[in-house]
């Protein structure tokens, strides 16, 4: 059973590392495109795999089918945004997002995102290598069930915000779900992964939990992160707009309910780049 779940996780994260390697071409493409593309190939490679086997049943293949439409639904609009919006492009090398980086640093990178993925992934993985991907239990009904809510969140979120978006260029999406949270789509991303985790239970043992809490662990801090440097984009470009302020000091960052409305300030940032122009000086 040792050499076939070997080669079965050799094949899986080939299959991840090839499809995220576009991050050489441009370097935010390891975490945002090819981070979509690899999730999708996961879980077709997965489906693949439980078919050939016959190791599947409904509730499985409806796991694999979920991480196929998340990750290509999110690499799409993603690859799709960056091709077609100038104004996103240009917001991207301010950022620093075009910069050149070392090729070193590239591959270092370019493995551990592909890793990463197959991290995240894990909890699926385990259950078809523990041959109980033909054993459905209460966790993974609830956790397919969390999964189809946070890409039907992210989804909305995301066609909020474009249209919002042209509507007023001037302010962020503040209507729709973003009156929930200020990141609505990233929200919906932490439950799309938080389902998958949970249906993890009854299905990863022992030590194949560290794998799994690595990995969810890992999307949730990148989400956090993600919304740091959103909210740090946002006081730079709309800090000096009332409605902006009013709208953020009432609205929480990232999760619903829970009362974190800052994760930085304008005296933080100021200080941050101040630092940063003194190292180059």
């Amino acid at each position: 059973m040792l050499i076939p779940n070997v080669v079965e996780m050799i094949i899986l994260t080939a299959v991840s590392l090839v499809l995220c390697c576009m991050g050489f071409k441009s370097f935010v493409w390891f975490m945002s495109i090819g981070y979509g593309l690899s999730t999708a190939g996961i879980g077709l490679t997965l489906l693949i795999m439980s078919l050939v086997s016959g190791n599947a049943n409904v509730f499985f293949i409806a796991e694999c089918l979920l991480l196929i439409i998340y990750g290509f639904r999110l690499g799409g609009f993603l690859l799709i945004r960056e091709m077609k919006n100038e104004k996103y492009r240009a917001k991207l090398a301010e950022a620093g997002g075009a910069a050149k980086v070392p090729v070193f640093v590239s591959v270092v990178i370019w493995i551990f995102c592909g890793v990463l993925y197959i991290f995240q992934t894990s909890p699926a993985i385990y259950r078809l290598q523990n041959g109980l991907a033909v054993e459905p239990n209460v966790a993974q009904y609830i956790g397919l069930a969390i999964s189809v809510l946070g890409i039907v969140l992210e989804s909305v979120a995301d066609k909020q915000k474009s249209a919002q978006k042209n509507e007023n260029p001037n302010l962020p999406a503040m209507k729709g779900l973003f009156k929930m949270c200020r990141c609505p789509n990233y929200f919906g991303e932490i439950l799309f992964w938080t389902g998958l985790f949970v249906s993890g239970i009854g299905a990863v043992q022992g030590v194949q939990w560290i794998i799994a809490v690595i990995g969810y662990v890992g999307i949730v801090y990148i989400m956090f992160s993600g919304a740091k440097r959103l909210e740090t984009r946002h006081i730079k470009n709309y800090g000096s707009n009332p409605d902006y302020n009013a709208y953020a000091d009432k609205t929480p960052v990232l999760i619903p309910l829970i009362p974190l409305y800052h994760m930085v300030t304008p005296e933080s940032i100021k200080k941050a780049e101040e630092k940063k122009a003194a190292k180059k000086e």
